[in-house]
C-alpha cells in the first residue's frame, strides 16, 4: 500500500513538472513573412513633423510665416494635406489632366498661375456640387454664374464647362484684384464675397488677410491653397511616388458645331461613334438627354478623337 502511495506522489510530480515545462516554454515563433512584413511596417510607415519651406507665397505675395500665428497655420495645412495621401494622389494624377487647360485660360486673362490651386481646394478638380449648390470645378452660384454670362438651366448648366467657368474666375478674381490691391484677398473673396472681406478689413482697420479675423473656412482658405501649391509642386519631398503612367491623360477631342434642337443625344453620339456616357464625360454641361435650344443658339460639343475608347456602339 506504501509503495503504491509512493508511485501515485511520484507521477502527481512529474506532471506537475511537465506542466511547468510546458508553460516555461517560448510561444510558437511567427511565421517568416508575418516578421519581415511587420519589420517592413515599421520601417516605411514613419509620421515626421514637416519643416516650414522659406519664401512660402501666393501670387508672388509672401506668406508672413515670421507671425507665430501664421506659422502654426501654415503648419496645420500642411501636415493635414501631406498626411492624406489617398486624396494626394488622387489630386497629382487630376492635376495632370486639367492643369494645362486652367493654366492656358489663366495666362490668357493676366490671372497668375497659382490660382489653379484654388481649384483643387475648392473641387478637387472635379464636378462637385456643394450643400450650397455650388457648382462645377470653380463651385460657381447659380446666381453668380447668370450674373457673368453663363446659361443655367434645367437643360444646360455652363458651370460645369471647364473652359467657360475657368473665363468666370478669371473676371471675377480680376475684379477682387482691383478693388482690395491684393492677389491673396481676391483668393479670400472668391471664398467669402467680395462684400464680406470688405466688411471685415473696414471693422478691423487692417488691410491684409494675414491680419484679419476670419471663420474657419475663409480663415483657412489661403493657406490651403498654399500648402495644396507647396505639396503638388513637390511630390518626391513629401514621399509621393509615382511614375507618368500613374497619372490621368486628357483625351484629345474636337468640337461640333450645333444650332439647332437636338431630340436624341444617344442617336447624335452614336452618329460620332461613341456612346451617351462618353459623350455626357466630355460634355458634362449637357445635363439632359436632349437639347431644346429654341432660340438657335451655337454650342461646340466635344468629341473625342478616335482610338481612345472602346465604346461597344452598334454590337
Amino acid at each position: 500500500m506504501k509503495m503504491i502511495k509512493k508511485i501515485l506522489a511520484l507521477l502527481g510530480i512529474l506532471f506537475t513538472f511537465g506542466i511547468l515545462v510546458n508553460a516555461t516554454q517560448e510561444e510558437p515563433k511567427k511565421p517568416v513573412e508575418q516578421e519581415v512584413f511587420e519589420e517592413n511596417l515599421i520601417n516605411d510607415y514613419n509620421v515626421y513633423a514637416i519643416p516650414m519651406p522659406d519664401n512660402l507665397n501666393f501670387a508672388g505675395e509672401l506668406v508672413p510665416i515670421e507671425n507665430p500665428d501664421i506659422k502654426e497655420r501654415m503648419d496645420r495645412e500642411l501636415l493635414v494635406n501631406t498626411y492624406w495621401q489617398s486624396n494626394g494622389l488622387l489630386l497629382f494624377k487630376r492635376a495632370n489632366k486639367y492643369f494645362p487647360l486652367i493654366e492656358s485660360i489663366l495666362k490668357e486673362n493676366g490671372v497668375p498661375e497659382d490660382f489653379k490651386y484654388l481649384a483643387v481646394i475648392e473641387s478637387g478638380l472635379t464636378q462637385a456640387v456643394s450643400p450650397a449648390r455650388a457648382t462645377g470645378f470653380w463651385q460657381i452660384l447659380k446666381g453668380t454664374a447668370k450674373e457673368y454670362g453663363l446659361e443655367v438651366n434645367e437643360n444646360v448648366d455652363e458651370r460645369y464647362h471647364i473652359e467657360k467657368s475657368t473665363e468666370v474666375a478669371c473676371k471675377y478674381l480680376k475684379k477682387a484684384k482691383e478693388r482690395f490691391g491684393s492677389w491673396t484677398l481676391a483668393a479670400a473673396a472668391y471664398n467669402a464675397g467680395s462684400g464680406g472681406i470688405n466688411k471685415r478689413l473696414t471693422k478691423q482697420n487692417v488691410s491684409t488677410y494675414y491680419d484679419l479675423l476670419l471663420g474657419q473656412e475663409t480663415g483657412r482658405y489661403v493657406f490651403r491653397i498654399v500648402a495644396l501649391k507647396e505639396i503638388l509642386s513637390n511630390p518626391k519631398k513629401y514621399g509621393f511616388n509615382f511614375s507618368n503612367e500613374d497619372l490621368y491623360s486628357h483625351i484629345p477631342t474636337f468640337s461640333v458645331l450645333v444650332d439647332e434642337p437636338i431630340t436624341d443625344f444617344t442617336k447624335f453620339a452614336a452618329q460620332h461613334n461613341i456612346n451617351y456616357k462618353i459623350l455626357k464625360l466630355h460634355n458634362p454641361w449637357l445635363r439632359e438627354d436632349h437639347l431644346n435650344n429654341y432660340g438657335g443658339k451655337e454650342y461646340l460639343i466635344k468629341i473625342p478623337r478616335e482610338g481612345y475608347y472602346k465604346t461597344g456602339v452598334g454590337q
